[in-house]
């Protein structure tokens, strides 16, 4: 008989550790040992899994993930994946082989045998937890009768009333195909002697459900297109060419499928985990998902091996392994592919054999027809307005989701952020200063007889810079200048690498545009470096702040950090005793202030490469950021030393000559008039401050659901208003006023700190509107 062995864990974080219950038992019966033991804080282990899930979306496979092509910005080579994959799996057999987790460790191997056949659940709601490679665990590898799976803290036995057959039924739904190949999925399907397999290709809604509804199933295949999305992220699957559902909607369907005796769940599709978190709540007994977008062939692989290993008589989690680990022969194609089948599994329920599944023929008796209610005939206004609305919202929201409003999207965003400035004046920061080093300076150095060939700053006057700013004791000091040579003068080597808190810059390499890497000053260390990588939109504004990110591996830029971050971190960490960390969805953390990654589909963006840590940048002011001075001011004894006592100081140049480090903003994208890189530094580093200690909002955007409801609900207001407004000049001013009124709208959310659709739902709203004016016209004449 096989052990079953559960690991529970507590409440905890990655910040606090996590209790841990170990209990292990025979199949079937109530464990025999329980121990308890703990696992500490390892707040660096969901950046570990973060860095290497870059890595591997960043190889640029064809994954079934979406039907819309992925956007590949940054293409690794496979060994960065391996490389990023071998220090995840160290990190986190370190933190299994911890003392206070040894208990639970040493009660393992005295229990069970390297014979044994093993379940191995991890009971646990922390998504995090979840994600990590427990498949790696040096633990389990001892044991190759055992498999890892997922199961819900909360969990129930469902009485099913199964119809036997003497064929394993199988409802295969094959969804959207768009950009992959599920013809293999289907043939290895018919390829089963012992099985009764319906086909539903690239179905309508209602046809899937009345197929769940009306008959009863062993086993639910999907193939084809998946994603989760959204902070809960929650599971979607993609039908056909223009339908996709979450789970919640087919939640009753499946239910009843479930209480009709379904076995298990196969999602041969991306992403999956998503979509297992909402299904646990329907008690289906097991579910195959993977945990990561799946390229086509290893999706097509594992599927092959499972049936073959589970139709031919091995136990369920013995032929998801072996089926898993045979994945390891297309690893130098694509690496990791070890690593995505994962079963999600109900804790009160046994996994069946296949023979098991079927077993006596019951006759169905075909239930009779039911006639559907006469819907009552609605009123031809109400009808059209109501029809109107619906088709209008779908197609508004097919736009934005194709990104054919992101522009123009983008553009009312500057508008507004214009508008607000004009509005709301904002002080400059006093916890900033600003040296900058203009064309004088330049000019003003030579004259000395100081070498700045090719340079903007001299090593002796950097020397003099750093000496009388120390004297000062500034909190931080960050050289926003490229120093990739060593310093000529001698006495400028001890001062950088002395100065704990001088932060120097480097810039990564970007192999799909392609750009260099710069390497950072060889005196300063790397805890003491920022990356100054900018992300700007394709009309070359920067409207995103870029905190962390995975590096290239042939960037020479070792920084993981932003410049702007290793700032603001120094400050924050001196005045408050801050220090960074992560949320368990991956987010930076700044004390109480908890800064929400973008990801693709965000407010206006559609299919960006959200990679690494991105943020909307909340520009302070369009000049006025912070007190500037200039060199010669600073080396000639002309700044107030209270200026200086205290702050971040930012030191740069804003000469003419540097226009390439010159950028557009909100505020101001004309070539002429673009902000500097340096001030748009300093915005970074005090939206960070700002957010922290002040309470200033951060710009943030609804889930993919909240614009859906505010976009439909502009659509409505258009159905609606309009029905009694029939002359064409009382017609045009109401459009203007509801426009403007749904501007207002939107404009006060920003203030507040939500970048709602103004565009989309404006668009929704007049398009509605329209069409409800069109049809009341032409009532108006026929009842005339």
């Amino acid at each position: 008989m096989g052990k079953l062995v559960v690991l529970k864990f507590a409440d905890g974080s990655f910040e606090q550790g996590f209790a841990v219950t170990l209990q292990i038992g025979e199949e079937g019966e109530r464990p025999s040992t329980e121990i308890t033991g703990k696992l500490p804080a390892a707040g660096e282990m969901p950046l570990y899994y973060s860095h290497w899930q870059s890595s591997y979306l960043r190889l640029g496979n064809s994954y079934r993930l979406s039907a819309d092509k992925m956007q590949v910005t940054n293409v690794s080579i496979t060994q960065d994946c391996d490389n990023i994959a071998h220090i995840l799996r160290s990190r986190f057999n370190t933190w299994l082989r911890t003392e206070e987790f040894r208990p639970i460790r040493e009660k393992w191997l005295e229990k069970l045998l390297p014979t044994d056949e093993v379940r191995v659940i991890l009971q646990t709601e922390h998504t995090q937890l979840q994600l990590l490679p427990w498949h790696l665990w040096d633990l389990l590898e001892r044991y190759p009768k055992a498999e890892f799976a997922l199961a819900s803290p909360t969990y129930e036995k469902i009485s099913s009333q199964k119809t036997f057959n003497n064929k394993v039924r199988i409802l295969a739904i094959v969804g959207n195909s768009q950009g992959i190949d599920t013809e293999v999925d289907r043939a290895l399907l018919q390829q089963l002697t012992d099985a009764d397999v319906t086909f539903l290709v690239e179905p309508e809604r209602k046809e899937l459900t009345d197929f769940l509804w009306g008959n009863s199933w062993d086993i639910l295949f999907f193939a084809g297109h998946s994603s989760s999305h959204g902070k809960d992220g929650s599971g979607r699957i993609y039908l056909n060419k223009t339908d996709s559902l979450t789970i919640s909607e087919l939640r009753y369907a499946l239910r009843k499928t479930v209480e009709r005796g379904l076995q298990l769940a196969i999602f041969n599709s991306c992403d999956g985990l998503g979509l297992a978190r909402e299904l646990a709540d329907l008690q289906i007994p097991q579910m195959i998902v993977m945990r990561e977008p799946v390229p086509d062939l290893v999706a097509q692989e594992f599927l092959k091996y499972f049936l073959q290993g589970f139709a031919g008589g091995e136990c369920f989690y013995q032929a998801v392994r072996e089926a898993r680990e045979r994945l390891q022969g297309l690893e130098d194609k694509f690496p990791c592919a070890t690593w995505l089948p994962v079963i999600c599994q109900n804790l009160a329920q046994i996994p069946p054999t296949w023979l098991k599944i079927t077993g006596k023929v019951e006759v169905e008796v075909p239930r009779p027809l039911e006639r559907s209610p006469v819907c009552p005939t609605l009123p031809p206004r109400f009808a059209v307005a109501l029809l109107s609305s619906v088709v209008i919202t779908a197609l508004v929201c097919g736009l934005k989701f194709l990104g054919l409003l992101q522009m123009s999207e983008l553009q009312a965003f500057d508008q507004m952020m214009r508008l607000r400035s004009l509005i709301f004046h904002e002080e400059s920061d006093p916890r900033l200063l600003v040296v900058a080093i203009d064309d004088a300076d330049i000019d003003a150095q030579r004259q000395r007889g100081e070498d700045v060939n090719g340079k903007s700053l001299s090593d002796i006057s950097l020397n003099k810079l750093l000496d009388k700013l120390q004297k000062y004791e500034p909190r931080a000091i960050g050289l926003d200048i490229y120093r990739d040579f060593k310093a000529q003068d001698p006495n400028l080597i001890p001062r950088l690498k002395q100065t704990e808190n001088l932060i120097g810059v480097c810039k990564h390499s970007d192999a799909a545009i392609p750009v260099k890497s710069i390497t950072p000053p060889p005196e300063i260390p790397k805890e003491r470096l920022g990356f100054s990588d900018f992300i700007h939109d394709p009309d070359g504004v920067v409207r995103r702040h870029l905190l962390f990110m995975g590096q290239e591996a042939v960037s020479g830029c070792p920084a993981d950090y932003a410049f702007s971050a290793q700032l603001a971190f120094r400050y924050l960490l001196a005045d408050k005793g801050i220090q960074p960390k992560f949320t368990t969805q991956g987010d930076l953390q700044l004390g109480n202030t908890v800064f929400p990654g973008l990801n693709s589909h965000s407010g206006g963006y559609q299919g960006i490469d959200a990679n690494g840590g991105q943020i909307l940048l909340n520009y302070r002011s369009s000049q006025n950021i912070a007190e500037q001075v200039t060199l010669t001011q600073v080396l000639s004894n002309q700044v107030n030393p209270d200026a200086i006592k205290n702050r971040i100081v930012l030191i740069g140049v804003v000469s003419k000559g540097e226009r390439s480090d010159y950028w557009g903003t909100p505020y101001e994208n004309q070539f002429d008039q673009r902000m500097s890189g340096l001030l748009v530094q300093a915005q970074m580093v005090s939206q960070l401050l700002s957010a922290v200690l002040d309470k200033r909002p951060l710009l943030q955007v609804w889930s993919l659901w909240g614009e859906v409801i505010w976009i439909c609900s502009a659509s409505v207001v258009g159905a609606v208003l309009p029905w009694r407004v029939r002359l064409l000049p009382r017609l045009t001013l109401f459009v203007f006023v509801c426009c403007g009124v749904l501007y207002v709208l939107c404009f006060g959310l920003l203030i507040q700190g939500y970048w709602v659709p103004f565009v989309p739902s404006a668009l929704a709203l007049v398009g509605t509107m329209s069409i409800v004016l069109f049809q009341n016209s032409r009532l108006f004449i026929v009842n005339s």
